[in-house]
């Protein structure tokens, strides 16, 4: 099977990529076929998707661990991963799987490899700066202590000695233990003095607040006394009496009064209740047209705003289709417009070309 010059490269410098990087799934293949080497990175087998998983890890060194615990028959699972890793690093789309299962276009699966390649060499190289810079600096720490300025410090380090301290220096620091000890108990007086004062401060708040508590609720109680002054009354006074008497006189007329209307309802009002309901107008239909029409207006004008925002939607997405970049060309993505303008123009200079 031929293979153009493109991907000719495109192959042979990812298999070369992977073999500086020292990846084991490579190393001892030798191949020397073009064929072989396309057929290694291009089609979907379980040695290309160890490969995936191996430059995945080199960038994101946290992913081993996640692969490990995804067992060899899941493999949907797998390609979920490396294809949601892919997206987050801006290489593929989030339901590209294809790509990552090999059953894209031979180009589009090295142009992915190589960019994911460049990734896991800035990292190689960045994590290989920091161990040089690291080991820079082991050795001058080393060589500064090993330094004949620095020989008895280091003995001194190597065999420390604690010497007794003399008595003027145990005397110094008794009256400075003595005199921070005193300065300390006055803090911790002071302290709990101005609690206790707090204290009672917050009890007298407390008190003073009650105290205008109650008093506006003995206030209230008295106006609710005043106002229901015919309940506290003496029953054996005249007013008492009357409210009583005047009570029971209500309480009798609204029985009587209920009654007679019961009466007058049973004799005069029921059978006008009991009656059949009037004759409706036979004009009613004009009524009926005209809801009917009302309610086709109504419809058309709701099918009218649904067309309308249905337009609002394909513009915005004719809109975003040509203002996206979402079309690779020479390893860049560009929009839709661009890439029909490039088409135009290769045709027209490949038919100003055939007709020179």
């Amino acid at each position: 099977m031929a293979v153009d010059s493109k991907q000719q490269h495109g192959a042979w410098r990812v298999y070369n990529t992977l073999q500086s990087l020292g990846c084991p799934l490579v190393d001892g293949l030798y191949l020397r076929e073009t064929d072989s080497v396309k057929d290694l990175l291009c089609t979907p087998s379980l040695h290309r998707m160890d490969i995936l998983k191996w430059i995945c890890s080199k960038i994101c060194p946290s992913l081993k661990e996640k692969f490990s615990a995804i067992k060899s028959a899941q493999t949907e699972e797998l390609v979920k991963e490396i294809t949601q890793f892919g997206h987050e690093m801006l290489l593929c789309k989030a339901e590209d799987q294809e790509l990552i299962k090999g059953l894209a276009t031979p180009s589009r699966q090295l142009l992915f490899l190589e960019q994911l390649l460049l990734i896991a060499q800035d990292s190689n190289n960045t994590s290989e700066e920091k161990s040089a810079d690291e080991s820079m600096r082991n050795e001058d720490l080393l060589s500064e202590l090993m330094s004949p300025d620095h020989l008895p410090d280091l003995v001194q380090l190597m065999n420390p000695v604690c010497n007794p301290w003399s008595s003027h220096i145990w005397g110094q620091l008794r009256a400075t233990h003595l005199a921070q000890a005193k300065a300390n108990q006055k803090k911790a007086k002071d302290t709990n003095n101005s609690r206790h004062l707090k204290i009672a401060q917050l009890a007298g708040d407390d008190l003073a607040d009650a105290t205008a508590l109650l008093q506006s609720t003995q206030t209230t109680l008295k106006d609710l006394r005043k106002e229901c002054e015919f309940l506290q009354s003496d029953p054996t006074s005249p007013g008492a009496t009357l409210s009583h008497c005047a009570l029971k006189v209500a309480i009798s007329d609204m029985t009587q009064l209920m009654t007679a209307f019961s009466q007058v309802y049973d004799t005069d009002f029921k059978s006008y209740c009991q009656r059949a309901p009037p004759v409706i107008n036979p004009n009613t239909h004009i009524f009926q047209a005209v809801h009917q029409l009302l309610r086709r207006c109504n419809m058309e004008l709701e099918a009218l705003q649904q067309l309308s925002e249905t337009s609002s939607v394909l513009a915005e997405t004719v809109t975003q289709i040509q203002t996206d970049k979402q079309y690779w060309s020479k390893g860049e993505k560009h929009t839709l417009p661009n890439k029909l303008e490039a088409l135009k123009n290769r045709y027209t200079a490949f038919l100003t070309s055939h007709q020179s």
